[in-house]
């Protein structure tokens, strides 16, 4: 699977985004999606994950409440919704795709879990 994110920007707190990633590959439509981001300095963490289906999803408990994730497999592409920003959701934002485990149940929660990752999509969210 080949991922394209789109969406980033510049923000005011309190505002709001929606993230895109395309995929390419027919293995889309069976994988688990994710999405990690990267703050300068720091680790990538997970942000949330979507069952192949999008009858499951998981969030971190740091935007559980602000954020949303969803796909659509007739188009291929999975969203993140961000709502309610803060200075601290400022990252370099990845999709990634579990194809390795189709139709996997609960979509994972840390990076060795995926296996194709898209190329980032910058947030800054200013104060």
């Amino acid at each position: 699977v080949q991922l394209q994110a789109s969406g980033g920007g510049l923000v005011q707190a309190g505002g709001s985004l929606r993230l895109s990633c395309a995929a390419s590959g027919r293995a889309f439509s069976s994988s688990s999606m994710g999405w990690f981001r990267q703050a300068p300095g720091k680790e990538r963490e997970f942000v949330a994950g979507i069952r192949w289906s999008g009858g499951y999803t998981n969030y971190a408990d740091s935007v559980k409440g602000r954020f949303i994730i969803t796909r659509d497999n007739t188009k291929n592409t999975v969203y993140l919704e961000m709502n309610n920003l803060k200075p601290e959701d400022t990252a370099v934002y990845y999709c990634a795709a579990d194809a390795q485990h189709p139709s996997r149940v609960v979509p994972g929660k840390f990076r060795y879990e995926y296996d194709s990752w898209g190329q980032g999509t910058l947030v800054t969210v200013s104060s």
